[in-house]
């Protein structure tokens, strides 16, 4: 007969996913423990299957139970699914990234047996290789690793309420209102500091919820807020994207595969869906925080495996793969370049040849360009460039002009909010970003003829924090904060403001390509957010200069250029030609939505498709 084991008194929950290289650590960790009666529940939140075989060995001791989820669902899922199978009256946490010290639990425990008025004890903490917190490490809160508590009814936050890094808005924080938190002052575990950790992950600029959902191939969309960058609802942002019946494909319609990343305003490429066209995504595996990769919160896009992708494109056949769009795909669009010689294959790079050059990526982008069957650039100026620095480039293969970051027509709602200076008489202008130029002594000059600076973005708020705080000395009253505004209330929140700000910057090109930086190249995202809303568009007047945001600028009427901020001030209370401005800029809208540059982005697709039958011209 076999003897059952005593019940025990910590239940030790260890979430994990990709971290089968920690997990035999974090196990022999919890063996050594001095208190014994302990039971342990790996929950395996749908990693590969180097995690189970991992775990395996651990599995002869009775105390460890293994439990695996098909698929990720997150942390908050991850520990209600050990907190559903815990015995014990005390619960204990253990990502399998950390550590624990031999007598971590008894301390933990005895703290709570002493002190039977707290609900949660946690002991001290080593973090960052060779520092110590007897609490929250600075600046964060209570770690997992940290923590034991008594059972209650209490469940951490699902993914589907909330994916956050701050545990004290997914847990600590409703547990606390149950009773005191007690420390027991003595530092019995470590917090493993390694790049995938689930907090850097999510927080930007190192993380965020693109390389989140890669990383953890997130499938829905997410409701999303770090502890420091903006709070982001994909749910409701697209929901009716999201919900509407997939389009009737067209008897002549493309299928398209989108390679790389598509950055800002990923959902535009539903306009080529809703004409017909049938659309596949290819990622690139490690994108940055603004790159959106798939699976895509919006939807109508097929996704393709990153294991056995190559297979996965002869089984489709696409009619052409359009590879997008900034520096950092680079290296993976360039993997599909040079795989798939019998597709023809467009790239469209919007910015980044600098820092191609500063990364040592420049080769392989030359040969996206050499190699393509199309090229798309970003501006004329973007093209010229080019053309400077690998000569013949616009002249050997059909080429397109069109900006990468256009967003879908949705957003540009109708309806016009009333404008701030209706009400004071004075003029307010908005920075919807990094207020790229515009030094706090500025913001002072612009005070002094009552221009107001309204400055949009929690997360930039946070990178520009001494700037605000020496810009709100300098002009008091005249900056105004604001939170990061979507898509969906872009016309409602800017269209009250009287003209808003690109980047600004004095020109050094003496109208020499050669000599063209990037300020002098980039059409800035906030273009077409400005557009959208009507905005006449304030930039540096550089007269004589290779600039593309001024060139764009006089090609449709939608700038005031200055030369100083006294000149500026008389333009912008010029109340009759201010209200030309925005109707003009009004009137000009849609060529800022990716939704009319459709038809011709397609009738470039056919071209290329038409040429590339003479065969391929690129390796095989």
């Amino acid at each position: 007969m076999v003897t059952p084991l005593a019940p025990p008194r910590v239940s030790v929950i260890l979430p994990t996913y990709g971290h089968a290289h920690f997990i035999s650590r974090a196990l022999d960790s919890l063996l050594a423990q001095s208190l014994a009666e302990w039971e342990a529940i790996v929950v395996d939140d749908g990693a590969d299957e180097d995690t189970g075989l991992a775990v395996e060995p651990f599995l002869a001791d009775a105390r460890i139970h293994y439990v695996r989820r098909e698929l990720n669902g997150g942390l908050g899922v991850a520990l209600n699914t050990g907190l559903a199978q815990a015995r014990a009256p005390l619960l204990a946490y253990l990502p399998t990234d950390d550590v624990v010290y031999r007598d971590h639990l008894a301390r933990l425990a005895a703290c709570l047996d002493d002190e039977p008025d707290a609900v949660l004890a946690f002991s001290g903490v080593r973090h960052h290789y060779n520092r110590y917190a007897m609490g929250p490490i600075h600046g964060s809160w209570l770690q997992l690793v940290q923590c034991m508590h008594r059972r209650t009814t209490l469940r951490w936050t699902e993914r589907d309420e909330l994916e956050s890094d701050d545990l004290e808005r997914l847990f600590w924080g409703r547990l606390r209102a149950l009773g005191r938190f007690a420390g027991t002052g003595q530092v019995s575990c470590e917090w493993v500091d390694h790049p995938l950790q689930r907090h850097k992950l999510m927080q930007e600029p190192l993380g965020g919820i693109n390389p989140f959902r890669a990383f953890y191939r997130v499938s829905q969309p997410l409701r999303f807020h770090t502890s420091c960058g903006n709070a982001i609802d994909e749910v409701e942002q697209y929901r009716t994207q999201r919900l509407r019946p997939p389009s009737t494909p067209s008897p002549d319609g493309l299928t398209i595969v989108l390679a790389g990343e598509l950055a800002y305003n990923a959902d535009r490429v539903l306009a080529l869906e809703e004409q017909g066209h049938r659309l596949y995504g290819l990622w690139t595996r490690a994108p940055y925080w603004f790159n959106t990769v798939g699976p895509l919160p919006f939807g109508h896009v097929t996704e393709l495996p990153q294991r056995g992708w190559r297979e996965a494109l002869a089984r489709i056949q696409p009619d052409i793969i359009y590879a997008q769009l900034n520096w950092q795909t680079v290296p993976f669009a360039h993997e599909v370049l040079m795989a798939t010689a019998g597709i023809p294959f467009v790239w469209h790079f919007k910015e980044g040849p600098f820092i191609c050059l500063e990364k040592g990526s420049w080769p392989q982008l030359v040969e996206l360009y050499r190699y393509a069957d199309g090229r798309i650039f970003s501006s004329p100026e973007m093209r010229d460039w080019f053309d400077s620095v690998v000569p013949g480039l616009s002249s050997t293969r059909p080429c397109l002009v069109l900006d990468g970051d256009l967003p879908k027509r949705d957003w540009f709602t109708e309806t016009r909010s009333p404008l701030l200076s209706a009400q004071d008489g004075e003029v307010h202008t908005v920075v919807p970003g990094r207020p790229i130029g515009l030094h706090p002594p500025t913001v002072a000059e612009l005070a002094r003829h009552k221009v107001h600076l309204h400055f949009y973005g929690d997360f930039t708020h946070g990178q520009w924090r001494d700037w605000i705080a020496r810009a709100t000395q300098l002009a008091p009253g005249y900056l105004h904060l604001h939170a990061n505004v979507d898509q969906a209330r872009w016309v409602e929140e800017f269209s009250r403001y009287d003209a808003g700000w690109l980047h600004a910057f004095a020109s050094d090109n003496g109208g020499e390509l050669r000599r063209a930086n990037w300020d002098d190249l980039n059409y800035p995202a906030r273009i077409s957010t400005l557009a959208a809303a009507g905005l006449p568009m304030i930039q540096r007047d550089n007269e004589g200069a290779v600039v593309a945001t001024q060139a764009l600028a006089r090609r449709f009427g939608l700038g005031l250029a200055y030369r100083s901020i006294d000149e500026l001030g008389v333009m912008l209370h010029d109340g009759q030609r201010m209200r030309q401005l925005r109707e003009q800029v009004w009137s000009q809208r849609l060529q800022f939505c990716f939704d009319t540059h459709v038809p011709a982005l397609v009738a470039f697709f056919r071209s290329v498709i038409a040429l590339a039958e003479a065969g391929p011209r690129r390796p095989a």
